[in-house]
């Protein structure tokens, strides 16, 4: 009897647990990560070939790769952007980081190409956020170590050659203050406890530096936190590309904006970028072997691919010759999906390894060349970025040019 007991406590447990966790500090699940349930869960829409044709239309440019494959799937109120940009009304760019490791990996410089991009076709200003504050809040490091992270980690953000005329980094420690904090001031009012908690899921164990964070992130959404940038230009829409698990921040955001005055801010929303042992979340730090970082050698991401990326292939020659490759779960045609420009090539090798012709070791062989490429030239780019350029970036100045 006591058996059957715990036997159905620990069913009635399973079942209880969810299936999968998304949020700003946590990415788990039984398996692959349901992104429609996602954007469900979370009221999203889903980005739809409409909407990137009516980019391409309006920008004269072809859609990005991470457009093009799904990569950024998501979205809230884009549509709108696009409206503000064909009758020639102004935005901003908003997105940022949590510097919490020395080096990052391919994962964390995804919304940085993608919004490089966005200020190129657009032409308009940006503002990155460097949430050294938070990381000191979630993590084990002293606040020095939380701003020399910040500055390392914007020269990482800078190789991603985003134009200085157009581009203010700021770190919280440095900025917040003055317009910022009377904006979270305001946002701290207007949101309950109750619905924080809801929001974000604090317990009763989380001190109060953890609730006290989310109105930081919030602010950056509204254009009179940089007076020094946008004097005058308060009604300015703002446009957050980032990955989904920041999204709960900015519904936060989106309910109290038209209380504050401002408008909602609009996002542009990623999926996950998978660990090289297969796609149950997106690469963790803690795991040196799940992620390419940019600081990895030729010989480092040769070996992380060879011997950790996740194969769809078969387990002998004869077998995978006759069955082809399983693509939906092989990370080394994932990953090329993230980087290889070249569509036809992309197809290419999808349907010679899905039909058993191309072997997993090809793949991955390939696989290695285009990372290797992607990290040697951030490398260079990122040797070139002077302590001079970071605080010339980090200054608090107003952009002249921003819009042109």
């Amino acid at each position: 009897m006591t058996a059957t007991t715990e036997s159905e406590k620990k069913k009635r447990e399973e079942e209880e647990e969810p299936e999968q966790v998304v949020n700003p500090w946590e990415v788990s699940a039984k398996g692959k990560i349901d992104y429609d349930k996602l954007i469900d869960r979370f009221g999203c829409q889903k980005l739809d070939e409409a909407l990137i044709s009516r980019l391409e239309q309006l920008t004269s440019r072809t859609p990005h790769v991470f457009l093009r494959r799904g990569v950024f799937f998501a979205h809230r109120d884009f549509a709108e952007i696009l409206d503000a940009y064909e009758r020639g009304d102004k935005f901003y760019l908003y997105t940022g980081r949590g510097p919490s490791s020395e080096a990052l990996h391919l994962g964390h410089l995804i919304p940085f190409m993608f919004t490089k991009y966005l200020q190129d076709v657009f032409k308009v200003p940006l503002v990155i956020q460097l949430t050294d504050d938070e990381k000191f809040f979630w993590k084990n490091l002293t606040i020095e170590e939380c701003r020399r992270l910040a500055r390392e980690n914007a020269k990482d953000i800078i190789a991603c050659g985003f134009d200085i005329s157009k581009t203010f980094i700021f770190s919280d420690f440095n900025y917040v203050g003055g317009s910022f904090y009377k904006n979270m001031c305001e946002v701290g009012k207007r949101v309950t406890y109750n619905q924080a908690v809801g929001i974000f899921g604090f317990a009763g164990e989380d001190h109060i530096g953890k609730v006290s964070f989310p109105p930081v992130q919030a602010v950056p959404s509204f254009p009179s936190s940089f007076p020094h940038l946008f004097s005058g230009k308060e009604n300015l829409p703002c446009l957050i590309p980032c990955a989904i698990d920041q999204d709960p921040y900015f519904r936060m955001t989106r309910d109290v904006a038209p209380k504050m005055g401002f408008h909602k801010p609009a996002l542009i929303e990623s999926l996950f970028f998978p660990a090289l042992q297969g796609e149950t979340g997106k690469m963790s730090a803690s795991d040196p072997n799940s992620a390419i970082y940019v600081t990895d050698s030729a010989k480092d991401i040769k070996n992380k691919v060879n011997k950790h990326a996740f194969s769809g292939g078969q387990d002998s020659i004869e077998k995978h010759r006759q069955l082809g490759a399983n693509l939906e779960v092989d990370i080394p045609v994932k990953y090329l999906t993230f980087f290889l420009e070249d569509d036809d090539e992309l197809e290419h090798i999808k349907k010679e390894y899905g039909e058993g012709r191309m072997l997993t070791g090809e793949v991955k062989q390939r696989l290695v060349q285009v990372l290797t490429e992607l990290v040697e030239r951030h490398r260079r780019a990122r040797a070139s970025v002077t302590e001079e350029m970071v605080d010339a970036f980090m200054a608090i100045r107003p952009l002249p040019h921003m819009f042109s």
